[in-house]
């Protein structure tokens, strides 16, 4: 008898922000395939019957190569269990969720997703940074930095204007600064890393443009982190003044919260 999939978006990593839905998902669950990212505390109570399998991945180290993520979800699906696919974030937010969604297609396995709470939008809040403010920001662009940028999207980057997230970028900042200040944006444009988003060690480090490498680099930033690029990070670090206000001062000197 042929199982089901349900690929869950676990959220930025904080068990209370799993939404009904995939709690409801996990405590069916007969397998659970999880990643590193995602809610690891408590997932044997969520999931009290399931085997859990680890197939999380780190920058540069794959110990599950994808293909063969997908082949199991298919493997344990077929043999007639209901396979939970945990993902942190949102499935559908450079999660990988639609290569599995395909895949499960393909073999003709019935699959649903449910989506997360992305850390694109989630760890910036909880720095005290909204991605999106009026009369400071109308737009948000979100782009993976696992790869360095190429010159055309740095350029099409800095002529956007709002906000810019990095999800996955730590590895690529000093392009990714270095590339934006060449094509227009000020070298005192405000940038924020966030680690380790709504985990005990969240920490945030703030800077511009044109210090923020050495200033991430002096506070040993690492992955984990989201990094935002805009005006926007300026309304985290004094709620007394006005939009206005915090966009006219010049953020010269970097600060690590």
């Amino acid at each position: 008898m042929t199982g089901r999939v349900t690929l869950v978006g676990g959220g930025p990593g904080a068990v209370d922000l799993l939404t009904v839905r995939a709690v409801r998902a996990l405590a069916d669950a007969d397998v659970v395939l999880v990643d590193r990212l995602a809610p690891h505390e408590e997932l044997a109570a969520l999931a009290p019957r399931a085997e859990i399998v680890d197939v999380g991945k780190t920058p540069g180290h794959h110990a599950v190569p994808q293909h063969e993520i997908e082949a199991m979800l298919v493997r344990y699906a077929a043999s007639g269990a209901h396979v939970v696919r945990l993902k942190g974030g949102d499935p559908y937010v450079f999660g990988r969720g639609g290569e599995e969604v395909l895949a499960c297609h393909a073999a003709g396995i019935p699959v649903e997703v449910v989506p997360g709470v992305t850390s694109a939008i989630a760890v910036p809040a909880a720095a005290g940074i909204p991605v999106t403010h009026r009369e400071v920001s109308r737009m948000v662009t979100v782009v993976s930095g696992h790869a360095p940028f190429t010159d055309d999207e740095l350029a099409h980057l800095a002529g956007l204007g709002g906000t810019i997230v990095v999800l996955m970028g730590v590895g690529t900042l000093p392009s990714l600064a270095a590339g934006l200040a060449r094509h227009g944006l000020p070298a005192e444009h405000p940038v924020a890393v966030v680690e380790r988003g709504f985990s005990a060690g969240q920490r945030t480090t703030v800077g511009t443009l044109a210090d923020i490498v050495a200033t991430a680099a002096r506070a040993h930033v690492v992955s984990p982190a989201v990094i935002v690029v805009g005006e926007v990070v300026r309304l985290a670090h004094d709620g007394s003044a006005s939009a206005a206000e915090l966009i006219a001062r010049a953020a010269a000197r970097a600060v690590i919260a």
